[in-house]
């Protein structure tokens, strides 16, 4: 489900914050899923503060999957892939070969990234175990795809734990994105898709700051659940 698409990166933002863009993505998938038996996933830490306003209206339980990229060493606000806490490494095979890593350059970062990848999910559920997702509506949430490696991480991720139906829900993404997502979720919720290069997920907010441990926290902690 796309609301809107757009051909190129807006000249003006759509979202004040994080919040106003999940209380809108809120109120589209109320319309759809309301009154499932569901739980809502962020991907922190962007994600958190969208997936809180649709976990508080569709009245579901809020918790964290934290899939995070695997930097190429020389460039490392670049990803080549992507790693969960469980092991789950999803990897862009073609950029690989393009750079010529080795496999034992790969095992070492992906567990340097899956290193820091626990952490933080020691950080944000604590002892809480992962939710039973069994049987169940899994809206899987971020503040904007980018690549989508690490979303496509999450979802295999996912698909572990056998849950009813793994519903991919954010307020904006490129459309070469959308396309690669859409095709290993079961249902793709997008705002708004941009069809052609440049994309930044943080041209579309007014408000896009870094969060921090502690405030992804925080809005857990908000949550009812």
């Amino acid at each position: 489900m796309i609301l809107e698409t757009i051909p190129t990166m807006p000249r003006r933002p759509f979202f004040d914050d994080r919040q106003a863009a999940g209380r809108r993505l809120a109120g589209v998938l109320s319309e759809a899923y309301g009154g499932v038996d569901g739980v809502a996933l962020a991907i922190p830490r962007g994600g958190v503060p969208v997936a809180l306003e649709v976990a508080q209206t569709l009245a579901i339980p809020l918790d964290v999957i934290v899939p995070r990229k695997i930097p190429i060493p020389w460039e490392p606000e670049a990803g080549f892939g992507a790693v969960t806490a469980d092991g789950t490494i999803l990897l862009n095979e073609p950029l690989v070969t393009q750079l010529g890593l080795t496999e034992a350059e790969i095992r070492r970062l992906a567990a340097q990234v899956q290193e820091e990848v626990r952490r933080r999910t020691r950080a944000y559920r604590g002892t809480r175990p992962m939710p039973d997702l069994k049987g169940k509506m899994t809206f899987l949430i971020d503040d904007g795809l980018a690549s989508g490696f690490t979303m496509l991480t999450a979802i295999q991720s996912l698909r572990r734990s056998d849950p009813g139906q793994i519903v991919v829900a954010v307020p904006v993404s490129p459309r070469r994105s959308v396309n690669l997502v859409e095709a290993e979720a079961d249902e793709l919720v997008c705002l708004i898709v941009q069809e052609t290069p440049p994309f930044a997920v943080a041209s579309f907010y007014a408000s896009f700051p870094d969060l921090s441990d502690e405030q992804v926290i925080a809005y857990l902690e908000a949550s009812d659940w």
